[in-house]
């Protein structure tokens, strides 16, 4: 089973105005980066993405609805965030799993090569 999730790089507080409430105490700014995990290994991508959140009115704020000065502020702070770097980890069953292949591949090896008499 494959998951993937995103966790949180950075959160800027914005002080430009919201396209719905027209307040300018309340817009956030959140970068993700991309986790993905299974059973045998977990992994950081390089896939990132901006969320923006009014929390006065409490609504999601999407691309469409941004204004050019948000669109600008965005641009700044996405140069600004530096992700984490790419990164691949194996979990204990993937080293198991790669062991026993390894295993297996060297015994069907040595049976072809004849290095272990067959039983007939």
């Amino acid at each position: 089973m494959k998951t993937s999730q995103y966790f949180t790089l950075k959160e800027v507080k914005l002080n430009n105005n919201c396209p719905e409430c027209y307040s300018n105490e309340g817009l956030e700014l959140t970068f993700k980066q991309k986790l993905v995990e299974n059973l045998f290994y977990k992994a950081i991508t390089k896939d990132t993405i901006n969320e923006m959140h009014c929390n006065v009115c409490n609504t999601d704020i999407f691309p469409v609805s941004w204004t050019d000065n948000i669109e600008q502020v965005v641009a700044y702070h996405k140069r600004a965030v530096s992700p984490r770097p790419k990164s691949f980890k194996l979990k204990k069953a993937g080293w198991i799993f790669i062991i026993l292949d390894l295993i297996l591949f060297l015994t069907v090896l040595l049976f072809i090569m004849g290095v272990f008499p067959s039983a007939s």
